[in-house]
This record gives C-alpha cells, sequence and structure tokens, in this order.
C-alpha cells in the first residue's frame, strides 16, 4: 500500500522560503504521478504541483515561477520548494500519490490519487 509522510511545514514571513518534504513508501509501479494539494478550512483541496513518471511538471497558475516540485526516486521522496511565499499560501498542504495509467489533464484533480499524507502546515504572516 502507498503512503505518503509529509514534513517541513512550519510559519514564515511574506517573501520567504519553505521546502516541503514527503516520503513515500510502498510504491510500486513505474507508472506514476506524484502531486502536492493545499486546502483551508471551508475549501475544497487545490492541486497546486504535479510530477509524473517521466519528470515533467505542472503547476497551478497561482504558483508558478515560485512553487518548484521534484523528487528523489533512490530516497523515495518528493520535494515542493515554495519561494517568495504569500500569506494566500497558508493552508495544509498534503502529499498525494497516483500509481498506474495516468490522463495529464486530471493531474491536479483531487479525485486522480487515492493515496495521500497526513498534511503539513504552512502559515505564512503579512
Amino acid at each position: 500500500q502507498v503512503q505518503p509522510v509529509e514534513s517541513g511545514g512550519g510559519s514564515v514571513q511574506a517573501g520567504g522560503s519553505l521546502r516541503l518534504s514527503c516520503v513515500v513508501s510502498g510504491r510500486s509501479s513505474t507508472s506514476y504521478l506524484m502531486a502536492w494539494f493545499r486546502q483551508n478550512a471551508g475549501t475544497e483541496r487545490e492541486g497546486v504541483a504535479v510530477i509524473n513518471d517521466f519528470g515533467v511538471t505542472r503547476y497551478a497558475n497561482s504558483v508558478k515561477g515560485r512553487f518548484t516540485i521534484s523528487e528523489d526516486n533512490a530516497e523515495n521522496t518528493l520535494y515542493l520548494q515554495m519561494n517568495n511565499l504569500k500569506p494566500e499560501d497558508t493552508a495544509v498542504y498534503y502529499c498525494a500519490a497516483h500509481e498506474g495509467p495516468w490522463r495529464w489533464d486530471w493531474a491536479l484533480e483531487e479525485s486522480t490519487y487515492k493515496s495521500w499524507g497526513q498534511g503539513t502546515q504552512v502559515t505564512v504572516s503579512s
């Protein structure tokens, strides 16, 4: 069973940086998507960034140019480098994994993913 576990959240001032990590255990397929989502209370979970098994990435418009998703397959770890953070980036951030065939146009849709981490809080103050 695929199990993501996030770490690295915290509190920073606007303009600062944070790096989130997600160790993913139980992966067995060479075809996959790995993604970061975020959610605030009372809102829907938003897809932030995704990487596929070819190493191609995609970002939400709100984070393009500021966030970078990457992976270290040797360490089974997914990263999200977040720079120039804004107060509106405040949320609980979740790591998600999909194994098997995928559709790129669904890659930032919550329904694509069955395996989720517990979430890590990111708070950005102005």
